[in-house]
Parts: structure tokens; sequence; C-alpha cells
């Protein structure tokens, strides 16, 4: 039952009983020698019990009626502001001459949003130096695996192609021209010798060891988006907006990213990625979208422990993940997360 008609029915029910307490209090008062006068006697033609009763059963209508609407337009501006509540967005101020009941859950919403406001700073600003740690550890066991590769590399097969070399370039030289057939078969393995020389060298230095630097959430995304098309057959378009977001934030998004690619690539045989990132109305937005065969969300999110790891990384930087997906027409996930002011932004 809505809220108007609760109210109708209260209204109802509340003239029926004051029409019965009027009567009784006023045969009470004056007695009626004869009963049937209560129908003898007329207004505007009608009898004046049916007038009496339709009157009152009018007003408790009416007064239900409005008394619904105006409790119903309260209801929905909680329920409103509960929604923008929900999408991490300011409720709005509250009308003027409201009841003190509404000022004071009007009060208690704001103080609610603001503990979440405070839940969401707090815990971008700990995945913020979550990943920074987690960054430096991650560089250093890189930085000691490619020294340790680099000289296991230039030990052992970086000498042997170079002994290689020498010794080809001495057989080339100190041999007499005999077989053009052979002359030229040697001159090939000496420059593939030559060549595998200089993609080791390359190697090598890619190895070394140095000092790396902080790369912001599109960089990352341009140059695995690049890597991706140098290997795989898929038309990416991208917009990716160049704006600044915490390090806690960039490392969750771009993972989800990680994960919703290595998805498309493995089940989606999509022909067509299109990946986005923007900064709208305070919210960070990474929408990813291909045009591949789809999938029925309900049942592979239960199961699925992709989904269900992107979903948690949304979460923990006080964001929302929405995946709309349907068969032979794509998948579309979009992550929002609100930007928040951390206090070290602000003294800044």
């Amino acid at each position: 039952m809505s809220t108007v008609q609760r109210q109708i029915v209260v209204g109802i029910t509340f003239s029926v009983l004051v029409f019965v307490m009027g009567i009784s209090i006023s045969l009470m008062a004056f007695p009626l020698a004869n009963w049937s006068a209560l129908w003898q006697t007329k207004l505007m033609d009608l009898p004046f019990i049916i007038l009496a009763i339709s009157l009152s059963l009018f007003g408790g209508v009416l007064f239900g009626m409005i008394s619904g609407i105006f409790w119903r337009k309260q209801f929905l501006s909680i329920s409103d502001a509960l929604y923008q509540i929900e999408q991490g967005r300011n409720i709005p101020e509250l009308p003027e001459s409201q009841s003190n009941e509404i000022i004071s859950i009007w009060d208690r919403m704001k103080k609610v949003q603001g503990h979440i406001a405070e839940q969401v700073k707090q815990s971008q600003k700990l995945a913020n130096e979550k990943a920074i740690d987690q960054e430096k550890r991650i560089q250093e066991i890189v930085s000691e695996e490619r020294n340790r590769l680099a000289r296991e590399l230039h030990d052992s097969v970086s000498q042997q192609l170079f002994a290689a070399s020498m010794m080809m370039s001495a057989i080339n030289e100190s041999r007499t021209p005999s077989d053009e057939r052979e002359e030229r078969q040697l001159k090939m393995v000496e420059e593939m010798i030559h060549q595998s020389q200089l993609e080791m060298r390359a190697l090598l230095l890619h190895l070394r060891p140095v000092a790396l630097k902080g790369k912001t959430l599109q960089t990352g995304i341009k140059e695995l988006l690049l890597e991706l098309a140098q290997k795989v057959p898929v038309s990416i378009e991208t917009k990716i907006e160049d704006f600044h977001i915490d390090k806690g934030v960039e490392d969750h998004l771009f993972r989800i990213l990680q994960e919703s690619v290595s998805n498309t690539l493995r089940h989606s045989k999509a022909n067509q990625l299109e990946v986005l990132l923007i900064n709208r109305d305070g919210f960070v937005i990474l929408r990813i979208v291909d045009d591949g065969i789809g999938f029925n969300v309900e049942e592979t999110k239960a199961g699925s422990y992709g989904l269900h790891n992107m979903h948690e990384r949304a979460l923990e930087i006080g964001g929302t993940m929405r995946i709309v997906s349907m068969k032979n027409k794509g998948t579309r996930i979009e992550v929002k997360v609100p930007m928040m002011i951390l206090e070290g932004d602000e003294n800044d």
C-alpha cells in the first residue's frame, strides 16, 4: 500500500469516527422524539444523515490525499538524498518550512555522508601508502633479478656469441675462395651471429638495473595498449585525459584494466577495444568496451575470480564497478571512483 493510499484510509477512518462521535454527542444532548426525522429532514434534496456521512467521507478522503501527497514528497526527498549518498555525491540542501522530524533525519544523513567521505579518504590514503611501499619492494626485486639475468647472459651466451663471431671472421678471412655457394652460406652464418650479438646487447641494455621513475596511470595505459597493439590483431581506440590521480588509486585502476584486457583477450574474441579514462564531476571514470561475444554477468560473476578481484579493488578505493554484457554484442566495464582531497594535498 502506498503512502497516499494509507493516508486516505487513515483519513476516512478518522472522519467516520469523528462523525459517529459527533452524532452520538448531539443525540445525547438533544434526543430525538422520532428517529425517522434523520431521513425525513433533507438538505439539497438529500436526507440529512446521507449528506452528513457523504461530507464526512469526502473530508476524510480529501485530508488523506493532501497529507499522503505531502508525506510522499517528504519520503521521496529522503530517498533521493540517500541515492545521492550511495552514488558518492553531496546531498542537496533541505528546503525551508520542514517539520522537525525531517530536519533531524536530514542532519543525520549529512553526518552519515560525512563519515562515508572520511572512510573513502582513509581507504584511498591507505591504498596509496600500500601501493608506494609495494612498488618499492617490487622495484628492488626486479632490479636484483635483472642484474642476475644480465650477468648470466653476459657470462655465458654473450661470450659464446662473441667467440663464434671471431671464429667465423677468422674462417672467412683465412679460407681461399672455391665454392661460391659455400662462401655465401658462411657469410650468412656470420651475419646471423652478428645480428644475434646486436640483439643480445640490446637485451643486456634493457636488463641493466636503472633508476625507474614512477609512471602515471595515463602513461602506463598508453604503454600497455601500445604493446598490445603490436602483438595482438585488435583495433584499439582510446580517450585518455591528463589529470592527477593518487598513486594508490592509479595502482588499483591499472590492475583492473590489466585484468579486464586479459579477460578480453582470453574469452571475448573481440576485434575492437575501447579504453576511456576521464575526470567528470569529481569522479575518475575508467571504461573498457569490447565488441566480443559477451557473457551472462550474473552467472559469471559468482564463479569468476577475476571479476571478484576487480570488484574488490574498486571497493578498496571507495569506487563502484558496473558490468554490462550482451550475447554477441560485447561487454562494457565502467569503474567510477570519487576524487578525494587528502590531508597532505590540502596542506600543499
